[in-house]
This record gives structure tokens, sequence and C-alpha cells, in this order.
């Protein structure tokens, strides 16, 4: 980040949030299934602690001693290192918010862990939040909202320019087997990885009718399933580590491949930068969610209102390396402005590019209603084919 050092404790956040999932597509129009649960009506007393279920970074005591001393809430924070993990802990009813990416976000809905949000109560959820991470469909479902944005992150294609000479246009380096880079490309060791390849297919075969790579039949996961089998050719190596994906670019055993402006940053190499090729890609974004369970339900609403002001979301924002959701942050001063240039926060046309991260259900995502969709499931067990 311009301005500002980052830190170990962002290179753990980093870290942690590579092994999750997150996700977006536009909700209207598509019915889902979900469970009945009432949504706060009024807020009543604090209920004196507030336990959070959070991604490295996200909770601090740069912001919470201050939301402790003007509410009582006492914030209990536990930081989970994949979503699958922040699934588990909100079934168990101990906790009482969490700071989903879009995968765990819509499990949790679809499996009634979380409920609706009754938006009136958290007033700093207005106009200043993007409008781009309002109403998608990992957090907001049927016209219900259930999750307050914090912020986003574009999957973004890295290169050495020292080698490539310029910004490779598109993808095809890191997809076809004819890439001058074969054996120094990188892909993300994720099944959520098979949307970048549906990505991809969207643009150059569009006979397959992909709308959505969160939404595909049995014939387009398949078709996806073809391509990355195809890469898994030329590929030469996965990565989920931060770190090392890091030394592997700064070392120049890797030239091309999917990587965040957060990692380029990290490496702090100027041969090593990133674009957006033609096809667009794939991202995250990551909300707070109540517990169905919750028994303070008052400390977490005002938790959602205290962290969605532009001042502590641009925080938490800048902590962890990512465009912040209250985007009134940017112009607070030379250094925000800086922070939300480089992770394009103000820049909607940009994020209209970009397939935020969605755990795919059988309902199709993409308002299709004569086919069945292939979950999250299904593309786990296709992944552990791909790699061989």
């Amino acid at each position: 980040m311009k301005g500002k050092k980052l830190s170990a404790f962002s290179l753990l956040a980093v870290s942690v949030l590579l092994l999750s999932g997150c996700s977006s597509s536009d909700s209207a129009g598509v019915k889902i299934e979900v469970p009945d649960i009432p949504m706060h009506e009024s807020m009543g007393e604090f209920e004196g602690e507030v336990n959070i279920v959070n991604w490295a970074g996200f909770v601090d005591p740069k912001w919470t001693d201050k939301f402790e001393a003007d509410t009582g809430c006492i914030v209990k924070s536990r930081t989970a290192g994949t979503s699958d993990e922040m699934v588990t802990l909100m079934r168990t009813g101990q906790y009482d918010i969490v700071s989903a990416s879009g995968d765990a976000a819509l499990r949790l809905i679809v499996g009634g862990d979380v409920q609706p949000l009754n938006v009136e109560l958290i007033p700093n959820f207005s106009d200043e939040i993007a409008a781009g991470m309002r109403n998608n469909i990992y957090d907001t479902v049927n016209g219900k909202p259930y999750g307050v944005p914090i912020g986003r992150g574009a999957n973004l294609l890295q290169y050495n320019d020292d080698v490539t000479k310029g910004a490779p246009a598109s993808w095809d380096v890191v997809w076809e087997t004819n890439s001058p880079y074969k054996g120094k490309i990188t892909a993300y060791d994720a099944p959520i990885y098979i949307a970048d390849a549906a990505v991809y297919l969207k643009y150059h075969k569009p006979e397959l009718g992909i709308q959505n790579p969160y939404a595909l039949d049995q014939a387009q996961l398949d078709a996806a399933i073809a391509l990355l089998k195809q890469q898994n050719t030329i590929i030469g190596e996965y990565w989920s580590d931060a770190v090392a994906q890091i030394t592997s670019f700064a070392g120049g055993n890797t030239v091309v491949g999917t990587s965040w402006e957060i990692l380029r940053k990290f490496a702090a190499k100027p041969n090593l930068k990133t674009t957006l090729p033609i096809e667009g890609s794939t991202g995250w974004y990551d909300s707070w969610l109540v517990s169905s369970k919750t028994k303070n339900v008052n400390c977490a609403y005002a938790w959602m209102d205290y962290t969605s002001t532009a001042s502590v979301n641009g925080a938490i924002a800048m902590n962890f390396g990512m465009a912040p959701a209250n985007t009134a942050f940017c112009a607070t001063s030379a250094e925000t402005q800086a922070h939300c240039d480089e992770f394009a926060a103000e820049d909607e046309a940009f994020w209209t590019k970009i397939s935020p991260w969605t755990t795919p259900i059988e309902t199709c995502v993409d308002g299709r209603k004569d086919v069945k969709c292939t979950s999250f499931q299904e593309w786990t067990n296709a992944w552990a084919t791909i790699k061989g």
C-alpha cells in the first residue's frame, strides 16, 4: 500500500484467506429455498459481549477499544483459517457474528445458521457503501439482506514484465498449450478456481451458454474441467500459500499466473505487475453475518454499524489489503485515497468485470430454471481429478 508499511500481521491475513472462497452474483429473479428466520425488530439493551469469528486483520484493538467503551460490548474474537472452519464454528451456536466470504455466507444462509438483517437498525449501511457491494446473491437472498459488506478484492493476472515485455492482453497465457510460459505458470489451488476456467470459456466459447461462472450445468462443468486438465499440462505449480507464491514469482520460477494486488505489493519487485485481461476475472467479497442463534443480537448490530463507518471500515481494508466497502473513507486523506486508487475501490466499471466467488448450488444463480446446476460438492470432486 502507498504510504503504509505492510505488516507481518497483514501477510498472515492474506495467507489465511487464500484458503477460503468469496462470492457474488446479482440476486434478482433467483429464488433459493431458505429457512424462515425472523429478523431483529428493534434495538434493546446491549448484552455486554459479542463473539466474532473473523479473518485475521478484521478485528484489532485499534478499533475494538473504542467500540467496547461506547457500548459496553466486550469483543471476543476467534480467527478462522478457512471458510469451512467459519461454517463449522458458526454452527456451534457459540458465536454471534462472522466476517464471511461468499461461499461461507451462502452456505450459512441456506443452512439457516444466520438471520436476515433489519438494515434500518444499521444506519451506516448507507449509500456510502459501494453500489457493487450491495444486493449480491451471496448475502442477499430472495430480496432479503443477510450481510453487511466489509471489503472486496480481485483475482488478477500477475506477470514478470522482464520476461513478458508488457502486460498480457488475455488469460490465454495461462490456459492454452501454446503459451510461451509453459512450465512457469501458477494457478490457485482450490475447487473455486473452476470458476476462472468458466470465465475464460464464457468469453471464448459463447456457444457453451455460460452466463455466470458459478452456475454451471453438467455440460458446462465438463468443459471447464477439460480446460483445467489441459492447463495442468503446462502448469509449473499450484498455490494456496501466499509466501510460497510470492517467493516463486520473486525468484523467477513463475512468470504468469493468478494473484492479488496485495501479493504483488508484498513481493516489492518492480518487474512484477498485475493486469485485468480482456476476459475479466473472479474475485472475493466479504460481509458481516449474524447468527440465527445469537444471544447478543444488540451488540452484534452495534458492531456491524460501528465497523461500517468510513474510518473503521477503511482501517480494516488497509489492515488487510483490499478495497473498503465504505467509499467515503477514500477522500479522508491523501493516504486513504492512494489506497482506494490502488485497489480500485471507487471504480465500479472495473468491478463489473469481476465475478466474485459464490458457492455453486443446485439452484442456478443465473436464473435458469430448466436445468439443475452443479453443486460445490461436485466441484470439489472434480478438482480432485484435475491435478492427477
